[in-house]
């Protein structure tokens, strides 16, 4: 038996935008809940997020946490 060293890959968690994680106030929770497990002001990305239309929002969103969630169309 062999033991392999694990590779230090991140997994990133995908959101399916076409689903109901894709729903603009999900992503609002999301972020919110995101933001403060990151030590970031929630309350500034998702007063950001509201600023705009949707892409907007997935913009912001993809800009703040892209580096762990994937976002999918």
């Amino acid at each position: 038996m062999a033991i392999k060293e694990k590779r230090s890959q991140i997994r990133r968690q995908v959101i399916d935008l076409t689903g109901p994680e894709g729903n603009a106030f999900c992503l609002m929770g999301m972020a919110k809940r995101f933001a403060d497990d990151l030590d970031k002001d929630g309350d500034a990305i998702v007063a950001e997020m509201r600023s705009g239309d949707y892409e907007n929002l997935i913009k912001v969103f993809d800009r703040e946490f892209g580096e762990f969630i994937n976002l999918e169309r």
